[in-house]
C-alpha cells in the first residue's frame, strides 16, 4: 500500500488492538501506541469488546477455539478503517490466519478477508500507510534491535522500525548478530519446550550483550519479555523497551521487568 501523507485525507478511524500481553503486563505500551497513532493523524480508539486474537489456541491445534475468537475480534473491529496492533504476532494472526481459520464458514470468510486487508502492525502502519516520522523525539543512548519472527517472516517488517528509530535524536543503533534468529519465546513454544527455549534465549542474550548497547528494542512484547528475563538472570545492565515506547518519548521510563 502506498504511503498517504498526513493532512491529505480525513483522519482515518483506527481500532487499536492492544494485545493480551500489553493489557496484562505492559499497559504503557498501549498508551504509547495511541500517542503514535494520534501523532500520525489518526483518530484512534480502543474497542472495549476486544479479546485475544486467538493465536495461542490456533497454534495449539484448537481450530474451533481459534475461529470462535476470530469471530469476536472481527465483530469488534470491522467498523474501523484500519486495525493496528503493536505486535507482528497478533497482526499476523488477523491478517494471515483469520481467512484460514474461517475458510469453511461462508458467512464469516468475507468478513475475515476484509478485516485482514485492513490490519497492520503498528511500526509498519506508521511508515508504509501513514508515511509518518517522529519529530522532536530524543534519547541519548545506544540500542540494538531484534526482529521478531512473526513480524519479519509473515509481514516483512525489517526496514520500517529502523527508519523510525533513525529519526530519534541522540539514539545510536548498533547491529545485532543474529537479529533475525528466534529468541526462543514462540508463544506456547516456551511452555511446551522450556529447555530448548531457555537454550535459545541464553544464546540471544550473549549476542545482545556483545553489541555493548544500553538498550534492547523490538516490536513484539512477548519476545522482549523473554529476552529481558534472560538478560536479568545474567545480571546484565541492558534494558528492554518496545520500539513504540521510544518513539513516543517514553524511553526514559521503567524498562520491561522494572515496573512496580
Amino acid at each position: 500500500m502506498t504511503a498517504t501523507p498526513r493532512g491529505t485525507e480525513q483522519r482515518p478511524r483506527v481500532g487499536l488492538f492492544v494485545t493480551c500481553l500489553a493489557d496484562a503486563i505492559r499497559p504503557r505500551l498501549g498508551f504509547a501506541a495511541l500517542h503514535l497513532l494520534e501523532a500520525a493523524g489518526c483518530a484512534a480508539e480502543v474497542p472495549r469488546a476486544q479479546t485475544c486474537c486467538g493465536q495461542p489456541a490456533w497454534n495449539s491445534g484448537d481450530s474451533r477455539g481459534g475461529a470462535a475468537l476470530a469471530r469476536r475480534v472481527i465483530a469488534a473491529f470491522e467498523g474501523y478503517d484500519y486495525v493496528v496492533a503493536p505486535s507482528g504476532s497478533c497482526a499476523g494472526m488477523i491478517r494471515m490466519h483469520y481467512p484460514e481459520a474461517l475458510a469453511e464458514d461462508p458467512a464469516w470468510l468475507p468478513r475475515a478477508e476484509a478485516l485482514a486487508a485492513r490490519t497492520h502492525e503498528l511500526l509498519s502502519f506508521l511508515v508504509d500507510v501513514r508515511g509518518w516520522r517522529p519529530e522532536g523525539v530524543s534519547l541519548a543512548a545506544s540500542a540494538t534491535y531484534h526482529d521478531s519472527c512473526a513480524g519479519l517472516r509473515e509481514l516483512g517488517i525489517l526496514a520500517q522500525p529502523r527508519a523510525l528509530l533513525r529519526e530519534v535524536e541522540g539514539l545510536e543503533l548498533r547491529p545485532l548478530t543474529g537479529n533475525d534468529v528466534c529468541c526462543g519465546f514462540g508463544g506456547t513454544f516456551c511452555v511446551k519446550y522450556p529447555s530448548i527455549s531457555d537454550a535459545i534465549v541464553k544464546e540471544k542474550a550473549v549476542l545482545i550483550e556483545a553489541t555493548g548497547a544500553e538498550l534492547l528494542l523490538g516490536g513484539d512484547l512477548g519476545c522482549l519479555m523473554n529476552m529481558a528475563g534472560a538478560l536479568h538472570r545474567r545480571g546484565s545492565k541492558v534494558r528492554a523497551f518496545h520500539t513504540a515506547e521510544v518513539l513516543a518519548g517514553m524511553g526514559g521510563g521503567p524498562a520491561i521487568g522494572e515496573e512496580g
